[in-house]
């Protein structure tokens, strides 16, 4: 199994899937990390000339990124981790949730910083989906 976290440092969990440069991806075997692997990260920086207006009639209610520009934008973004089962963050807009869902990935959303924490925590059973933090 894979887990990806978004991150900054490959140390902790960044606090905004759009801005974070980079994923960790740790393979896991037998319940133990056995491999790292630092990846790019496409952010909302690489499609700054492109139209960004997430928040069209049709999609205010819903909350942010969403529309058909901001899925591409998502899923692009979430390319390079096509081959996890997880991402950990610890902040998103609804609309990159959902778009990562739909790429069959499942995103958390943790309070917990330190990334191998959190891969524990998720290994153990104990991590809290704080989809409350959706933006």
């Amino acid at each position: 199994m894979k887990i990806a976290a978004i991150t900054e440092d490959g140390k902790t969990i960044s606090q905004h899937f759009g801005r974070a440069p980079y994923y960790l991806v740790l393979t896991i075997e037998d319940g133990q990390i056995t491999q790292t692997e630092m990846r790019d990260k496409l952010g909302h920086a690489h499609f700054s000339t492109e139209p960004h207006d997430d928040h069209s009639h049709e999609h205010r209610d819903q909350g942010h990124g969403f529309g058909p520009e901001a899925h591409d934008r998502h899923l692009r973004m979430s390319q390079s981790i096509a081959d996890c089962e997880v991402l950990l963050c610890r902040g998103m807009g609804r609309g990159a949730y959902i778009s990562v869902e739909q790429r069959g990935i499942r995103p958390i959303l943790t309070d917990i910083a330190d990334i191998q924490a959190a891969v524990q925590a998720y290994l153990d059973g104990k991590i809290v989906d704080h989809v409350e933090k959706l933006h």
